[in-house]
């Protein structure tokens, strides 16, 4: 398979959903071999930073990167649409530290990427495929959580969300990943949270461009907004594996995973990349 990259320059606009601030996205081919690469062109000398699990700083709601001195996140959204999609290489142009939510979810990310167009490049794709297990695991008060990474001749996650609240409860969905797959049952899939921990969020600056539009939020009786999907909590988990794995690169291989979050995904990314010793 060759490299690829998008066509034409495309451009979004939005608010971003932690920092609550606008942002101007601009989505621009890439160079062969370059890798996803965001520039902060909001500051000096425009700092790049290249989307891999290597520059990961910290997961807390959201995949941060840091390099140059410069910083993004919540990349995870557009990183999924662009690992959906097989964009190898792109230039991510971004005046603020967070992309803009959207709907909360990766499918207008994915229709930007289709609206301007793929097209093969003169390079020879390195894809990663998955050729022994790599398996995290967490153990704590809350339970067990895992995730593994096993050979297999696609692309595909198998994620079980355990949620103690009788409205949630265990959601457990697998599927092939593909374009049109993931356009139909996975990008649509929204952002979570919880009414109670709202407030909590918003004390540590997090959650501050959440709305009911983007975010589906409970509370202890009921969902505050209509659900895309009666288990759209663990489709949205799957979006998110999608877009943290990119970080390693391209992934062929089958993704096993309970209960996991950015913490253990990107532990698995740099587990894959050989920044972390594989168990297995």
């Amino acid at each position: 398979m060759q490299q690829t990259t998008i066509k034409n320059d495309v451009i979004c606009e939005g608010v971003g959903l932690h920092s609550g601030r606008k942002v101007k996205l601009k989505l621009k081919p890439g160079e062969v071999n370059s890798g996803i690469i965001f520039s902060r062109v909001d500051l000096e000398n425009q700092p790049k930073i290249k989307a891999t699990a290597a520059n990961v700083t910290a997961t807390i709601r959201a995949t941060t990167l840091e390099e140059n001195g410069a910083k993004v996140f919540t990349i995870e959204h557009l990183m999924s649409a662009i690992h959906a999609l097989k964009i190898d290489n792109c230039l991510i142009e971004i005046d603020a530290e967070e992309p803009p939510v959207l709907n909360g979810n990766s499918i207008d990310f994915f229709k930007l990427i289709k609206s301007a167009g793929i097209v093969d490049q003169p390079a020879e794709r390195q894809e990663i495929a998955i050729d022994k297990i790599y398996r995290v695991d967490d153990i704590n008060s809350e339970g067990r959580k895992f995730i593994i990474a096993l050979p297999y001749d696609g692309f595909r996650i198998s994620f079980t969300s355990v949620n103690p609240h009788p409205l949630i409860g265990i959601q457990y969905r697998d599927f092939d990943i593909a374009p049109d797959t993931y356009e139909k049952e996975i990008a649509p899939a929204r952002t979570i949270a919880y009414e109670k921990e709202i407030e909590a969020l918003r004390s540590m600056g997090l959650g501050l461009g959440g709305t009911l539009e983007n975010v589906i939020v409970y509370n202890d009786d009921r969902w505050l907004n209509d659900l895309n999907y009666p288990d759209e909590l663990v489709r949205h988990k799957i979006l998110d594996v999608i877009g943290d794995l990119r970080l390693a690169g391209i992934i062929k291989g089958h993704i096993i995973a309970a209960a996991s979050g950015h913490a253990l995904n990107t532990k698995l990314a740099k587990m894959i990349l050989g920044i972390n010793k594989a168990e297995g």
